[in-house]
């Protein structure tokens, strides 16, 4: 399962926590809020684990394309270079959208 499809499945999860937890206080009933509640933060945590493990990915995509382009450099290869420096803003980027 990609973590994309992770974090979709948590914020479904967390939604229907939250809307069990909501019914469970409207209708005065404790261990449904309770079980909502429980599950929304399953899903919180369901989530903030895909996001980590894209942050995770986005390093090491970041160093690799940072070594790369280095050696690149060093060596004067223009294309690895170039390669290495997409993949080190690759690596930015999804660092950056998965805060």
């Amino acid at each position: 399962m990609s973590n994309t499809s992770k974090r979709v499945e948590g914020a479904v999860e967390e939604l229907d926590g939250k809307l069990t937890s909501d019914v469970g206080r409207i209708i005065g009933n404790k261990r449904m809020q309770g079980a909502g509640k429980a599950r929304e933060q399953a899903g919180k945590a369901k989530q903030q684990s895909a996001k980590a493990a894209e942050r995770f990915k986005g390093t090491t995509e970041k160093v690799i394309g940072r070594i790369k382009h280095r050696v690149g450099t060093v060596m004067g290869n223009d294309d690895l270079e170039a390669e290495g420096r997409a993949e080190e803003l690759q690596g930015e980027a999804r660092r950056s959208l998965n805060r």
